[in-house]
């Protein structure tokens, strides 16, 4: 990235985009699971329409105006987490993984605000998984991935440096 402002640039792009495809694979399975569940791998993976007024597995169930206000918030401090990355091509895995959690609470959030519910669809029925979406799929992989630079790529250093907003000692 040549300035910051192509970088916010590129990561707005990036995370519109990913709101929009979850959007979209939403829309899909609303309009085409409302007469049946379609197996994709028989016995294994199947798109299975289910509305969920809770967080993760459904957790919370009921509490929409929690994640009304909680959502927002969270979303808020992760952005502001990304505003002080430190602008170094070392930190854009950060900058990813932040920019895809965001995305997920967005996506899951404009499904709770249009329909005081969340539309989910996709099922492992072989291990009997909860059904689940494309955004709680960033999420979740967001989550991962953070535990994994936090533990294993960045030094307490690195950490330092980018949550207390201290410049490079050189």
């Amino acid at each position: 990235m040549r300035s910051k402002k192509s970088y916010y640039t590129f990561f707005i792009i990036y995370m519109i985009a990913l709101v929009v495809f979850d959007q979209l694979t939403k829309l899909i399975a609303r309009t085409s699971l409302s007469a049946g569940d379609i197996d994709i791998i028989p016995g294994v993976l199947q798109l299975h329409l289910l509305y969920n007024t809770g967080a993760a597995f459904s957790i919370l169930t009921g509490k929409t105006v929690l994640f009304y206000v909680l959502t927002p918030v969270i979303a808020a401090v992760v952005i502001y987490f990304f505003i002080r990355l430190p602008f170094e091509k070392k930190y854009l895995p950060m900058a990813f993984v932040l920019t895809s959690l965001v995305a997920g609470a967005a996506g899951n959030y404009i499904d709770r605000m249009a329909f005081s519910k969340v539309t989910d669809f996709i099922y492992f029925s072989i291990i009997n998984f909860p059904v689940f979406n494309v955004a709680d799929i960033y999420v979740t992989i967001s989550v991962i991935v953070l535990l994994v630079l936090i533990l294993f790529k960045y030094k307490d250093e690195d950490l330092t440096r980018w949550i207390k907003g201290k410049k490079d000692p050189s």
